[in-house]
C-alpha cells in the first residue's frame, strides 16, 4: 500500500539562501524515526525516473511497510508551463500540503491566487485532506498590525496570522505556523498532523478495497460429494476344527476299533480314520494304501507294537462298510499299553502338543528310563510324519509350525472321497461319494443327530442327498475334512452357503459370505454394469436362507452403486421396504444430484461469465 503526498508552494522566501538550507518536506522525512527502510539510515532518495519536470519527486518507507511518494513543486511558473501533467499529479494526491513563507507575501499570494483555485476544483469532486503550513517568524511581532482598511500597515511584507487562517478555512484545511524548521516544529507539530492524515488515508483505502471485494460477484462453489457409507464388515468366527476332533475322543459314536492288552483287557476305543491320519503305522495296520511310500517300511514297526485279533481282511472298503463290529487290536508293547490313553488324547488333539505329552508321560511313569523308552517308541510310531520331534531345542516357533503342518488332523484331506475306511456312501445326482461318519459326526451337529437318532440314515450305508448339486456337496465335504474350501464363482459360493445353512455350519456360511463380498467389491463399475449376475436375486436368496449379514451388505452395496442398479430391470424386483432403504442410503444422494444440476446451470448461464469480458 502507498500514500501519495503533493507539496505546493515555496516556504524559503524568508530565509537566507544557503546551499544546505532545508525545506519542510526533506526536513520531516529526514528526521522521523518511523521513516526507515530496515536498518539503513539513508531514509530518503531521489527517484530515478522523473515523471514530471515541475516536481521534485521523493520516495520513502513510512511506518515500516507503507510506501510514501512525495511530489514537491516550489515554483508556479514550472507548474504552469507543464499544466496538463502537473494537474494529473495533483489529481492523484492523497494528501496536499500548501506551504509559504510568512516573511514573503509573494509566496502567500502565489498559493492563494493559483494553487487554491486548483484545490477547490478537486474538492468539488472528492475529499482530500489539505495542510496549510506557514513557515517563518514575523518581524515586529510585539505590535500587531492594524486591521483598518485605511491603515498603511498592510503594506508590510509579512503575512498576518488572520490571513493564513482565513485561507485555510476557505478550503477546509488544517492551518499550521512553524516559526522554524527545528526538530520540535517539524517532528511534533507538522509531523503529528501529517501522520494523522496518513493513517486516515490508509484506513480509507483499506475499507475501499474491502468494498470492492465484497461488490464482486461471488463464485458459487461446486457441491461437495460426500463419501459413500462404509459397507458393513463381515467377520468370520474362530475355527473349531481342532476342538471338534478333540471332542470326538469322548464320543463313543462311530468308534470302530478297540485296543486291548495282551491279557485281553480293554484299554481304549478309537476311530480308525483319526488314527490313520496321524501315523503311517496305523494305515499299514488297517490295510490302507500309504501315499508317498516312506523310506522305512512301517510293517516292521507295526508288527512289534500291534496285532489285529482274528485275521480280518481290511483291505476292502466293502468289508468295512458292512462290518458293524469294531476291530480288536492287541497292544504288544507293555509301556505303550500302559500309556495308550494319553497317546490317544495326543492323537485326537492333532499331534502338535509334544511337550505336553512328554510332561504327562513323566508324571505317569516316573521312571526316567521308562520315559526315554516310551519316547523312543512314539518316535517310531510317528516317525513318518514328525521328524526329529524329540531332538534338543524343539521348543522353537518354526518347529511348532512344522509340527502343526505335519499333524494328523491336517492329513484328513487324504481321505476326502477316498473309499478307504469309508463307512457311508452319499448318493448325489447319480454319483457315489465316500465319506467317514466319524468326521461327519465331529464336524456337523445335524449329521451327528442323523447318524445317532432313530432315522433311516442311522444304519444305512447309502444316504441320498436331495436339493444339492454334486459340486456343492463336494465343496461342503471339503470344508468338513480340511476346514477350508475354494469355490469357483459367486453363484457357487451362494449354493454352498445354502447347503451350509441346511446343515447348520455357521462358519462355512460366513466364509461364503466373505467370498461373495470380496468378489463383488473387486468388480469394476463397467463390469458391474454389464454382468448378467443378478444382485437382487442374491439378496432374495440371502434373506430366504437367514443370511442376515449378507442381505444387509447387499442392500448397502446396491445403494452405493445406485446409478448402476437403478438402470437395471432387476431393480424393480426390490420390495417397497428395500427400495425405501436404498433411496435413503443411495450414493450419490438425490440432494447432491439436484445441487449439481443447479451448479451446472449456473456455470453455463450469463451470471458466471468473466467480469472483464
Amino acid at each position: 500500500m502507498s500514500v501519495r503526498i503533493v507539496a505546493l508552494g515555496n516556504e524559503k522566501g524568508g530565509f537566507e539562501e544557503t546551499p544546505q538550507q532545508p525545506d519542510l518536506i526533506t526536513a520531516y522525512f529526514g528526521r522521523r524515526a518511523i521513516i526507515r527502510h530496515m536498518e539503513e539510515r539513508r531514509l530518503l532518495g531521489f527517484a530515478a525516473p522523473v515523471t514530471c519536470p515541475a516536481f521534485v519527486e521523493y520516495q520513502a518507507c513510512v511506518f515500516g511497510r507503507v510506501r510514501g511518494l512525495i511530489h514537491d513543486c516550489a515554483s508556479w511558473e514550472l507548474f504552469d508551463n507543464d499544466w496538463y501533467r502537473s494537474w494529473n499529479v495533483v489529481g492523484l494526491a492523497d494528501i496536499i500540503v500548501l506551504k509559504y513563507s510568512i516573511n514573503d507575501k509573494a509566496t502567500f499570494q502565489e498559493v492563494k491566487d493559483n494553487y487554491v483555485t486548483i484545490i477547490k476544483r478537486i474538492l468539488n469532486q472528492w475529499t482530500v485532506p489539505v495542510i496549510v503550513a506557514a513557515v517563518g517568524t514575523r518581524e515586529n511581532e510585539e505590535s500587531p498590525p492594524c486591521s483598518c482598511p485605511l491603515c498603511t500597515s498592510d503594506k508590510q511584507n509579512y503575512v498576518p496570522f488572520y490571513e493564513g487562517l482565513e485561507l485555510s478555512k476557505e478550503i477546509g484545511a488544517a492551518y499550521l505556523e512553524l516559526h522554524s524548521l527545528n526538530d520540535f516544529n517539524v517532528r511534533k507539530y507538522f509531523g503529528g498532523v501529517l501522520e494523522y492524515f496518513i493513517i486516515q488515508c490508509l484506513k480509507q483505502k483499506s475499507s475501499q478495497k474491502k468494498k470492492k471485494r465484497s461488490s464482486r460477484p461471488q463464485l458459487v462453489p461446486p457441491p461437495r460429494l460426500k463419501e459413500p457409507v462404509k459397507l458393513p464388515c463381515l467377520k468370520i468366527e474362530t475355527s473349531r476344527y481342532h476342538s471338534d476332533l478333540r471332542s470326538l475322543y469322548h464320543n463313543s459314536l462311530c468308534m470302530d476299533v478297540l485296543f486291548s492288552s495282551k491279557d485281553g483287557q480293554e484299554v481304549a476305543r478309537a476311530h480308525r480314520i483319526v488314527l490313520c491320519s496321524a501315523s503311517y503305522i496305523f494305515m499299514f495296520l488297517f490295510g490302507v494304501e500309504i501315499p508317498n511310500n516312506p523310506h522305512e517300511l512301517p510293517g516292521k514297526i507295526s508288527d512289534n507294537l500291534f496285532v489285529i485279533e482274528k485275521d480280518i481282511a481290511l483291505n476292502s472298503s466293502q468289508t468295512l462298510l458292512h462290518n458293524s463290529q469294531p476291530v480288536r487290536v492287541i497292544i504288544l508293547d507293555s509301556l505303550l499299553c500302559a500309556c495308550f490313553s494319553e497317546v490317544l488324547k495326543f492323537i485326537y488333539a492333532g499331534t502338535d502338543s509334544w511337550e505336553g505329552l512328554k510332561t504327562v508321560l513323566c508324571k505317569k511313569l516316573k521312571n526316567p528310563e521308562e520315559v526315554r523308552q516310551m519316547l523312543k517308541t512314539l518316535k517310531l510310531l510317528f516317525k513318518s510324519n514328525t521328524k526329529a520331534v524329540y531332538s534338543s531345542g524343539i521348543d522353537t516357533q518354526s518347529a511348532k509350525r512344522k509340527e502343526q503342518l505335519q499333524s494328523g488332523c491336517c492329513s484328513l484331506s487324504h481321505f476326502l472321497r477316498n473309499p478307504d475306511l469309508a463307512d457311508v456312501i452319499f448318493k448325489v445326482q447319480g454319483i457315489s461319494i465316500y465319506a467317514h461318519k466319524a468326521v461327519l459326526v465331529a464336524r456337523c451337529e445335524v449329521m451327528a443327530a442323523m447318524f445317532s437318532g432313530n432315522y433311516a440314515e442311522t444304519k444305512a450305508y447309502h444316504v441320498p442327498i436331495h436339493g444339492v448339486s454334486k459340486e456343492t456337496f463336494l465343496f461342503f465335504l471339503e470344508y468338513l475334512y480340511t476346514d477350508s474350501c475354494c469355490t469357483a464363482s459367486i453363484l457357487q459360493a451362494m449354493a454352498l452357503l445354502i447347503c451350509a445353512e441346511m446343515y447348520q455350519i455357521h462358519r462355512l456360511q460366513q466364509i461364503c459370505e466373505s467370498y461373495i463380498v470380496t468378489q463383488l467389491q473387486s468388480m469394476p463399475s463397467r463390469e458391474l454394469a454389464s454382468t448378467n449376475l443378478s444382485i437382487v436375486n442374491l439378496l432374495n436368496k440371502a434373506k430366504f436362507h437367514n443370511a442376515t449379514r449378507l442381505s444387509t451388505w447387499l442392500l448397502h452395496f446396491i445403494a452405493n452403486n445406485y446409478l448402476i442398479f437403478s438402470q437395471k430391470l432387476e431393480f424393480q424386483e426390490l420390495s417397497d421396504e428395500e427400495k425405501a432403504f436404498v433411496e435413503s442410503h443411495r450414493w450419490p444422494s438425490s440432494s447432491y444430484l439436484q445441487e449439481l444440476t443447479e451448479y451446472r446451470h449456473h456455470v453455463h448461464s450469463g451470471r458466471s461469465r468473466c467480469i472483464l469480458m
